[in-house]
C-alpha cells in the first residue's frame, strides 16, 4: 500500500474526512483533533502497514507512523487540500495554554509511580498466596526456618514498599532517586520507629512530631516525595556548581525528613485512611447492587487507567486490616471478558475469526486481556456488553458473600488465585465462575454481526519499527526539516553513548506508548538534570524539528537514531528550545546540538527523553548498558549485528 492509498485508509478509519477537525504531524505521529474519538476504528488502523499503533492523549486521537510520518501527511494534505491548513496548531497565545484535566494527571501520576513497581509487587504477593496454600494444606509448618525465610521474601516488598515507591516516585518528579531513597530510609530506621512508637512525646526543634509507622504506607511517601522534588530543585538552582554534590542532598534531607515527620507524615496518613475508608465503606455496604455497578464497570475502568488510582488504597488494606475487596472485582471482570469471547468461538461461522476468539480467550484467563477485550469484544461490541453483563454477575454474588483478596499477586487471571485464599476462597471461585458462564450464555445469545473483518491477532502486540528513510521533501505546512537521505550505511557493531547529564532508564519505562512499548524500535530513556543534548555518536544530523524537540542523525556506522525530548513537548512549539546545528550538519560524538530549558518544560511537561534505534530490526543486539547516573559520552547502549 503506498502512502496515498494509507493517506485514504487512515482517514476513512478516523470516521471520514467530515469527523476531522485538524491534523498535523511531529516525528512520529498523526495527531488529529476529532469531532467524535468514538468514531475512530483502532481495530482498522492497526491493519495498515505503516501505521504501527493509536493513542489517545487528553482529547487527541494519534495514528503511530514513524520515521515515514511526513510522507503520509504529504499524501493526505494532497489528497484532502482542506486539511493542509491545519497542518500545524496555531501557536498558543499568552493565557491561552490548554492544560490536562487535574483527575487525568492525577491517574498519569499515579500509573506512572505505581505500574514499573508492580512487578515486584505481584511477584512478592503470589509467593504469599502460595505459602497461604500449603500452610492450609499442611504442606509447610509456621514453626520452621523454611517458612520464615519464604515469608521474609514475600513480606520484605511489602515492608519497605516505601523505599520502591521514593524511586518510581522520584523518577516520576524528575528528582534524584537515591535521595529520595534516603529521605524513606530514614523514616524505616529502626531506632525512629522505637522513638515513633515508644509513647512518649517527640519533638523537632520545639515542634511536636506526631507518631505514625512509616512501613508499609503510601500516601505519605508519595507526598514527601513530592516535597524533595521542589526542595531538592530549589537548592540546586542557587548551590554553586563547586559544591552542588554535597550540599544540594545535605539540604535538602535536613530539610524534607523533618518536615515530614512533622506535618506531612500525618497529613498523609489522615488523606490514605480516609480514601480507604471510604472506599471500604462503598465496597462493604454495596451489598450485591454495590457489586453488579462496580463488576459490571471494571471493564471501563481498566480501560481509562482508574484502577491504578486505587492501586494506593489496595496496599493500605492489604497492609492495616489483612484483605482487600476492590482486587477481587479485577478477577471478575477478566472472566467475564474471557467469557464474553468463549462464546464469540461458539456462535461464530468464519473459521479464522473461531480461532482467534479461542485463543484470546484462554489469555484473557491467564490475565492478559487486551486482546480479548479490543481485538474480538469491542471490535464485535455486543460481546463486550456481554461481558459487562458477567462481570456484573459475578461482582453481585462476590460482594453479595464478602469476597476478600488477602494479597496482591498476578494480573487478574487464573494463576494469581493464591490471592484470594482464605475464609472467602470458595466464593471467590463461584463468582468467576459465574462471570464467565454468564458473559459466555449472554454473548451467544446476542451475536455478532460477522461482516466486521476479522481481527488479526498478531497485531495484538507492539509492531516492530521497519526501517524506514527520511522524507525528502514535505509540504510547507509541515513540520519538519529534512535533508536528503544518504546512500544506506550498512549496520555494524557500535557503542553508542549518553546525549546528556542524567539518569538513564529502560525505554519500556516511558510514559509513552509510541516509546515504551518500543513501537519506534528498541532503545534508552533519560531523564536530564541538565538542559543540553549532546550527538551520541559520528554522524550526520538527518532530521531537526521546526519545533526543536526532536532530532533524527545517522551514524557513520549506520545506526538511525531518533532522540525525542520530553512527551507532548511538540505543543511548545519550539518554546524553550534552542538547536545548535542545522540539518546536514556532520556532529561528532559529544558536541553540543541542542539547548533546552529544563525547569520551564519540566513546569508543564514530562521531560523524559528517548533514545530510540529506529533501524531495530538492522541488529541481533540492541542493549542498554547503564541504568542510572549517567553523563555525557558515557557508553549507554550498544548494537551488535
Amino acid at each position: 500500500m503506498n502512502n496515498q492509498e494509507t493517506a485514504k485508509k487512515i482517514i476513512e478509519s478516523v470516521g471520514g474526512l467530515d469527523n476531522v477537525n485538524s491534523v498535523y504531524h511531529c516525528i512520529t505521529r498523526l495527531r488529529f483533533s476529532l469531532k467524535d474519538n468514538d468514531k475512530a476504528n483502532a481495530a482498522e488502523l492497526k491493519k495498515l502497514d505503516k501505521v504501527m499503533g493509536t493513542n489517545i492523549a487528553g482529547d487527541q486521537y494519534q495514528v503511530i507512523i514513524g520515521n515515514d510520518v511526513a510522507k503520509v501527511f504529504n499524501a493526505m494534505a494532497q489528497e484532502y487540500p482542506s486539511l493542509k491548513g491545519d497542518a500545524a496548531p496555531a501557536a498558543q497565545t499568552s493565557g491561552q495554554k490548554k492544560t490536562k484535566n487535574p483527575i487525568s494527571r492525577l491517574f498519569d501520576f499515579i500509573a506512572g509511580v505505581f505500574a514499573p513497581i508492580l512487578p515486584a509487587i505481584a511477584g512478592a504477593g503470589l509467593l504469599k498466596g502460595f505459602v497461604a496454600l500449603f500452610v492450609a494444606w499442611n504442606w509447610m509448618s509456621v514453626d520452621t526456618d523454611v517458612y520464615r525465610i519464604i515469608s521474609a521474601i514475600g513480606d520484605g516488598v511489602f515492608y519497605f514498599l516505601p523505599i520502591l515507591i521514593a524511586v518510581s516516585a522520584s523518577r516520576k518528579f524528575g528528582a534524584n532517586p537515591y535521595v529520595g531513597i534516603a529521605v524513606v530510609a530514614a523514616l524505616l530506621y529502626p531506632d525512629m520507629g522505637a522513638l515513633l512508637s515508644s509513647g512518649n512525646p517527640v519533638s523537632f526543634l520545639g515542634l511536636p512530631v506526631t507518631a505514625v509507622s512509616y512501613a508499609s504506607t503510601v500516601i505519605p511517601i508519595l507526598l514527601a516525595i513530592w516535597l524533595m522534588s521542589y526542595v531538592e530543585k530549589w537548592v540546586d538552582k542557587i548551590m554553586p556548581s563547586s559544591v552542588k554534590l554535597l550540599f544540594v542532598p545535605l539540604i535538602t534531607l535536613v530539610v524534607v525528613v523533618p518536615i515530614t515527620l512533622i506535618a506531612i507524615g500525618p497529613l498523609g496518613t489522615v488523606i490514605g485512611n480516609g480514601l480507604s475508608g471510604g472506599i471500604n465503606w462503598l465496597l462493604a455496604s454495596g451489598g450485591v447492587i454495590g457489586g453488579a455497578i462496580l463488576g459490571g464497570a471494571m471493564a471501563l475502568i481498566v480501560m481509562t487507567g482508574m484502577h491504578y488510582a486505587i492501586v494506593p488504597v489496595i496496599l493500605s488494606n492489604l497492609a492495616t486490616v489483612g484483605f482487600d475487596k476492590f482486587l477481587p472485582l479485577t478477577y471478575i471482570s477478566n472472566m467475564g471478558q474471557a467469557g464474553a469471547t468463549f462464546g464469540v468461538f461458539f456462535r461464530a461461522k468464519d473459521k479464522k475469526l473461531k480461532s482467534v476468539a479461542l485463543s484470546t480467550s484462554f489469555t484473557a484467563l491467564m490475565g492478559v486481556t487486551e486482546p480479548a477485550m479490543y481485538g474480538v469484544n469491542m471490535t464485535y461490541k455486543k460481546p463486550f456488553i456481554a461481558g459487562m453483563i458477567g462481570s456484573a454477575a459475578g461482582g453481585a454474588f462476590g460482594m453479595g458473600f464478602g469476597v476478600n483478596a488477602y494479597v496482591l499477586a498476578g494480573n487478574g487471571g487464573l494463576p494469581g488465585l493464591p490471592a484470594m485464599i482464605g475464609p472467602t476462597f470458595i466464593y471467590a471461585i463461584i463468582s468467576m465462575a459465574i462471570a464467565f458462564v454468564v458473559a459466555t450464555a449472554v454473548s451467544l445469545i446476542l451475536g455478532i454481526k460477522e461482516d466486521i473483518p476479522v481481527p488479526d491477532a498478531t497485531n495484538f502486540g507492539a509492531k516492530k519499527a521497519e526501517p524506514t528513510q527520511a522524507a525528502t521533501s514535505a509540504p510547507s505546512a509541515s513540520d519538519v526539516t529534512v535533508v536528503e537521505e544518504p546512500a544506506k550505511i550498512p549496520a555494524t557493531n557500535e557503542i553508542i553513548l549518553s546525549p546528556m547529564n542524567g539518569r538513564s532508564i529502560p525505554l519500556t519505562e516511558v510514559a509513552d506508548p509510541t516509546f515504551g512499548d518500543e513501537l519506534m524500535g528498541k532503545g534508552i530513556a533519560f531523564v536530564p538534570s541538565e538542559g543540553i543534548l549532546t550527538s551520541p555518536v559520528n554522524g550526520i544530523v538527518m532530521n531537526i524539528f521546526k519545533t526543536k524537540h526532536a532530532i533524527v542523525i545517522h551514524s557513520d556506522s549506520g545506526a538511525e537514531l531518533l532522540i525525542h525530548v520530553g512527551i507532548n513537548t511538540v505543543k511548545l512549539r519550539g518554546q524553550y528550545f534552542e538547536a545548535l546545528v542545522e540539518s546536514g550538519a556532520k556532529v561528532k560524538a559529544g558536541d553540543p546540538i541542542l539547548n533546552f530549558d529544563l525547569e520551564k518544560i519540566a513546569a508543564e511537561y514530562d521531560t523524559t527523553t528517548a533514545m530510540v534505534v529506529t533501524n531495530t530490526p538492522d541488529y541481533e543486539v540492541v542493549e542498554a548498558l547503564e541504568i542510572g547516573n549517567v553523563a555525557v559520552t558515557k557508553p549507554v547502549l550498544k548494537v551488535e549485528v
